[in-house]
């Protein structure tokens, strides 16, 4: 890689917007370290509808904040910044740029009825999947829309323009409005196939209204824009420094781990969950056991998304108590399956197997069983199982992978780590950059710097050359527990099974 084109101090700002905090981290990619890491948490606003929503002004202090944490001569040194974002969230604009209403975010799940009103009004499931390469599930953006209109009609009156979460950002560092490919195809509008807006999925949204006026333009991933002046004052950051595109938070934590190439899968154990592979061409289902979705490298990410990940071991260790950091210690002793007990870690409703009014639930509870170290163990189990099923769909469609890289909070667990090597029978590695989402806007920063001042580098030049995996923390399936869990995995399936009945989504028209 050339580095003439940047300075020898020059520091790339990788910033991740997510659910519970903001993180920041700076990298010198010069000596291929994190010279600086801060977070601020958030605030959620949960309603028993099923709602979930921020303050996009939230987003914006908390990453003042982080900022603010930064070394003067640190932040004298940037040159570029990359934002992740929360996919999913709904952030209303009107014409000069205000935010009209709370974010919608992507666990919120009071939309699943929209979600039905479109796929029935674009012919059903099957014909989205046509359309778009996606159905809309519960928490999509384009559910959000219309649930705007019945329940905030002086916000749908004053619409000018649709932002996801990490656009917002953007448009407030530099004052401009676009998208990227691989954010947008998280919205249920853009045909992953074509890289275009579906005229007929936006239609089906709202047929009274051109949708596309009210979407801002789509960029290449490697595209950059400057900062904007009294934005960069603010921040104590030079005039010069450039925003890259930016990307979904599982976008970017594709880049941060390396995942930039066929044959590499990654996990991330968040608050939700999600799996996720890179192809250089759409890989669609159209029985729609996976998120066709665009990558931020400008290739396409087949994506499994549960929705409930951490969220399930972090309710248990407050019910009975504890810290999820002392997590590890409270599980020994137990060992797969948890003694008989299962858990459907559905707290937040579901989006893969799409039951969003689904609720969590402890099955095969006895007399001797029912201790905190077990229900802690079926949590996190669960957690895992959900995943491993979308696996299965991904593996059934013929894709194959030599390991999996594991990011996200749960990835700081020796024993989730040690179980996700079991569960899926193949060897984990967790990359040395724990922030996974934050580093790979770091380096899609990097990458659109090198683009900006004439260099051909490319993405996978970047991730091969600065992603660099711990091997303290590697591990390898244990042929004991691996055969545990092949018959403690098909429990789960059983009583994921029943909850499919009982939880079974509203009919959407015929397939």
């Amino acid at each position: 890689m050339s580095a003439a084109a940047r300075p020898a101090e020059a520091l790339f700002i990788g910033l991740d917007v997510g659910t519970q905090s903001v993180k920041l981290v700076a990298y010198h990619a010069a000596s291929r370290r994190i010279v600086a890491t801060h977070g601020q948490p958030l605030e959620l606003i949960a309603g028993n509808d099923g709602s979930r929503e921020q303050e996009a002004q939230w987003w914006i202090d908390a990453i003042r904040a982080c900022f603010g944490k930064l070394d003067p001569a640190q932040r004298a040194a940037v040159v570029a910044i990359g934002v992740s974002g929360q996919q999913h969230g709904f952030v209303p604009l009107d014409a000069q740029g205000n935010v009209l209403a709370p974010a919608k975010l992507w666990c919120d799940t009071s939309t699943s009825g929209e979600c039905d009103e479109i796929m029935s009004a674009a012919g059903g499931e099957a014909t989205c999947v046509t359309l778009a390469g996606n159905p809309i599930l519960a928490g999509y953006t384009a559910s959000k829309l219309p649930w705007t209109r019945k329940h905030r009609p002086e916000v749908y009156a004053r619409l000018a323009t649709i932002l996801l979460p990490h656009d917002y950002v953007n448009f407030w560092l530099t004052g401009q409005r676009w998208m990227e490919y691989g954010d947008a195809s998280g919205t249920g509008w853009l045909d992953v196939r074509t890289r275009t807006w579906s005229r007929e999925m936006l239609a089906a949204t709202d047929s009274d209204t051109n949708l596309a006026d009210f979407l801002p333009p789509l960029v290449e991933a490697d595209a950059s824009f400057g900062i904007a002046s009294n934005i960069a004052d603010e921040l104590g950051l030079p005039h010069g420094v450039i925003v890259a595109a930016g990307g979904g938070d599982n976008m970017m934590a594709a880049i941060g781990t390396g995942n930039v190439a066929p044959g590499v899968l990654t996990m991330s154990l968040g608050t939700s969950g999600t799996l996720f592979a890179c192809a250089d061409f759409p890989v669609v289902d159209e029985n729609a056991g996976w998120a066709a979705f665009c990558s931020s490298t400008g290739g396409w990410l087949p994506l499994i998304c549960t929705m409930n990940c951490t969220v399930a071991t972090e309710n248990v260790a407050k019910m009975f108590g504890f810290s999820t950091r002392e997590g590890d210690t409270v599980l020994e002793g137990t060992k797969p399956g948890a003694d008989g007990l299962v858990m459907l870690p559905f707290f937040n409703g579901e989006r893969t197997p799409n039951l969003p009014d689904a609720r969590a639930s402890l099955h095969g509870m006895d007399m001797a069983n029912l201790t905190r170290g077990n229900v802690y163990r079926a949590a996190m189990e669960g957690a895992t199982y959900a995943l491993r099923n979308g696996f299965d769909a991904l593996r059934s469609a013929g894709m194959t992978f030599d390991s999996i890289r594991l990011t996200g909070g749960g990835s700081h667990s020796a024993t989730w780590r040690q179980m996700v090597a079991d569960v899926f029978d193949l060897p984990v590695q967790v990359p040395q950059q724990a922030e996974g989402a934050a580093f790979g806007g770091a380096l899609q920063a990097l990458w659109a710097f090198e683009r900006a001042n004439g260099n051909g580098t490319s993405i996978a030049d970047i991730a091969r050359d600065h992603v660099q995996v711990d091997a303290s923390t590697a591990a390898k399936p244990n042929a004991d527990a691996v055969a545990a869990y092949a018959t403690h995995y098909q429990a789960f399936l059983t009583y994921l099974d029943a909850a499919q009945t009982l939880y079974a989504p509203h009919p959407n028209t015929a397939r």
